[in-house]
C-alpha cells in the first residue's frame, strides 16, 4: 500500500508540472505555494496579473541585470555560473551569487516551497529545462515578474508598484525597477520604497549594467 502511494507521488510529481505549464503557458496561474504559506503565517497577499506588455519594460531589464545577464541566451541553466559554485563549494569558500536562474528562480516559486533542501533542489532541477522547453522567454518574464515576491506579502510588479511607489507597474521609472530587482535576493528584509543605502548603491550598479547587455536583453524587448 505504501509503495503504490510513494507510486502515485512520483506520476504526480513528474507528470503534474507539464500539465500546468501548458495550461499556465495562455492562462495565469492563480496561486503559488509560496503566497500559501505566508497567507497561513498571517501575511496578506497581494498580487494583480498584468501581461509582460503591462508592465514597464525597465523592469524586465532590471532583473535581468540583477538576477541573470545570460537569461535570453541560456535553455534554463547558466552551467558557468553553476560551474563557479561548485569550485566555491570544492574549495571551501563563499557560494558566489548568480547561478539560480530567472527560469529556476520561475520554477521554484510557481511549484516549489521556501527552503534549501536537496529535495527540492531537485525538484527545481527537473522543472525548469521543461519550462524553456514549453514556454517562450517573454512567457518565462511574464510569470516570473508576476509572482516573484517583492516584499511581506507583496507579489508581482503590479502589487510592487501600488504598494511602494503608488502608480502601476506600466509607469515604473527605470530607477523604481532597479529598485524593486535590487531587493530580489531578501525582500523581506529590504524595501524598495524605503531603500537603505546599500540597496541605493546596488540599485545605480544595475542601472550600469543594463547598458552594458545590450543585446543580452532583446528576448523581452517590447514588439
Amino acid at each position: 500500500m505504501l509503495g503504490r502511494s510513494v507510486l502515485v507521488i512520483l506520476v504526480l510529481a513528474l507528470a503534474g508540472p507539464p500539465l500546468l505549464l501548458l495550461i499556465y503557458r495562455v492562462a495565469p496561474p492563480p496561486v503559488t505555494p509560496l503566497m500559501l504559506i505566508r497567507l497561513a503565517q498571517g501575511e496578506g497577499l497581494q498580487q494583480t496579473w498584468r501581461p509582460l506588455d503591462e508592465i514597464a519594460p525597465a523592469l524586465a531589464d532590471a532583473v535581468i541585470a540583477a538576477e541573470d545577464n545570460r537569461f535570453c541566451e541560456h535553455g534554463g541553466f547558466d552551467w558557468e555560473a553553476l560551474g563557479s559554485v561548485y569550485e566555491a563549494y570544492q574549495s571551501g569558500k563563499e557560494r558566489p551569487r548568480g547561478a539560480s536562474t530567472i527560469t529556476m528562480q520561475t520554477a521554484k516559486n510557481l511549484f516549489l516551497w521556501p527552503g534549501r533542501s536537496m529535495l527540492r533542489k531537485v525538484f527545481e532541477f527537473l522543472i525548469t529545462p521543461q519550462i524553456e522547453l514549453l514556454w517562450p522567454k517573454h512567457r518565462i518574464m511574464a510569470v516570473y515578474l508576476n509572482i516573484v515576491e517583492l516584499g511581506p506579502g507583496i507579489y508581482g510588479a503590479e502589487a510592487a508598484a501600488q504598494a511602494f511607489f503608488n502608480k502601476p507597474a506600466a509607469k515604473l521609472t527605470g530607477r523604481e525597477a532597479a529598485l524593486l530587482a535590487a531587493v530580489l535576493p531578501n525582500p523581506r528584509r529590504w524595501s524598495a520604497g524605503a531603500p537603505t543605502n546599500y540597496i541605493e548603491r546596488r540599485a545605480l550598479t544595475i542601472a550600469k549594467r543594463i547598458r552594458q547587455l545590450g543585446p543580452l536583453l532583446a528576448c523581452v524587448q517590447p514588439g
